[in-house]
């Protein structure tokens, strides 16, 4: 859906469809339907904006297939759906049973990670929108920290150069200016935006700069604020954020507070888990309650397990919601947004303790938080046709 910032800009809100497993068009078109014109129904917007998720071997044939992409161009018109950003970090298999590090691979050492992005990039310059003339698509932050040395850092640089090149080239040819966003991550080389600053002040910003996830954000205990002065002092622009909250226990040496966690330790994804003012963490939350790394319980804990932003989990558990509010507030107080680029990335419904037992359930919860998303930005000063000020958010209904 599109808003207007006071200082005039556009700004882009959707919902990334990570969270639906198709990885050939004709499941992601059948995905569509099921989901996202649902969803477009019940916020009664004539056009809904999705953060498209392509895994790579799609990604390839659109690329490769002019006619291939003016179909997907010409099907999501036909829905009333419009793409500005596309989500590259998943590769590929992000619904299989077990995922947890194979996310982060291939990784920005390989020319297949390059390959994949620069496919994405040449199908986002022929899916934007007439009157869009720049789309975004984030990406890993470079690889997965563990064993990472500065060879590989020079092999990610040279991968990352050549990408460079390939946008340049498709600016000029199209017109169209795609910006890549890596997306800093607990547990990867740039897990913060220090380390943002670190890896990736040099890159042209014209076509790179960063994603925001919020939730990631959080796990790292950093103050918005301060992360967006960092970024901003380092010329890094953000091109995209993930609405995002992560999940924070108070007390985790609480017996309670253990027992509500353990229901969020799931086989499927990783959910790094990290402890305010010490630096410690783990890489998932099962190792953070038990074995010989598990983390001691005397400072708060942040979890990397994205929950739905307009939902709490039950106590003793608590969402970090007003990270997300004061995050959304720094984004957008000035004259002109840092960023233009939103979309809801609640890619775990499915591995909740009690997820939506149905497709129109899962309809439901996306646009419950595309909602409250929409109610947030208008309170604070964005505007959409026909409205009135914005009222306060409803109160937060639970989550399981």
């Amino acid at each position: 859906m599109r808003l207007r910032h006071p200082g005039g800009d556009l700004v882009h809100l959707g919902y990334c469809t990570n969270v639906h497993p198709a990885e050939d068009l004709d499941g992601i078109l059948a995905q569509l339907d099921t989901y996202a014109l649902p969803v477009r129904a019940r916020l009664a917007e004539p056009v809904l904006g999705i953060g498209l998720w392509l895994a790579h071997q799609v990604a390839a044939a659109l690329a490769a297939d002019n006619a291939l992409t003016r179909r997907l161009r010409k099907e999501l018109a036909a829905r009333g759906l419009e793409v500005v950003t596309l989500n590259g970090f998943p590769y590929g298999g992000f619904h299989r049973p077990v995922v947890k590090h194979a996310v982060y691979r291939p990784d920005w050492t390989s020319p297949e990670r390059r390959r994949y992005t620069a496919d994405l990039a040449h199908v986002l310059a022929r899916l934007l929108p007439d009157d869009v003339p720049e789309g975004s698509v984030s990406t890993l932050p470079l690889g997965w920290a563990t064993d990472w040395s500065p060879h590989h850092t020079d092999r990610a640089r040279a991968q990352i150069r050549l990408l460079g090149d390939e946008l340049r080239t498709l600016h000029r040819r199209t017109g169209r200016t795609v910006r890549v966003a890596f997306e800093p991550e607990p547990g990867c080389l740039v897990e913060t935006t220090t380390d943002a600053v670190r890896h990736l002040t040099d890159l042209d910003p014209r076509h790179f700069g960063l994603c925001l996830d919020v939730c990631h954000l959080a796990v790292a205990f950093e103050t918005p604020a301060d992360a967006l002065d960092r970024l901003a002092r380092a010329g890094i622009p953000v091109v995209k954020t993930q609405i995002s909250c992560a999940l924070h226990a108070e007390d985790p040496a609480d017996p309670a507070t253990r027992a509500a966690l353990t229901a969020f330790a799931e086989p499927r994804f990783l959910h790094q888990t990290r402890t305010a003012g010490t630096g410690r963490g783990t890489d998932d939350l099962s190792q953070a309650l038990t074995g010989p790394d598990a983390l001691d319980g005397t400072a708060p804990w942040r979890t990397h397990f994205h929950i739905p932003v307009h939902a709490d989990p039950v106590p003793p558990l608590a969402s970090t919601r007003p990270l997300l509010r004061a995050t959304l507030a720094a984004l957008l107080r000035a004259d002109t947004p840092v960023t233009r680029h939103f979309e809801t990335e609640t890619y775990t419904w499915s591995v909740l303790p009690q997820p939506p037992s149905d497709s129109t359930g899962l309809a439901d919860g996306i646009a419950a938080e595309l909602a409250w998303t929409r109610r947030e930005l208008l309170a604070l000063g964005l505007t959409t046709p026909g409205t009135t000020p914005a009222r306060p958010s409803a109160p937060n209904r639970s989550v399981r």
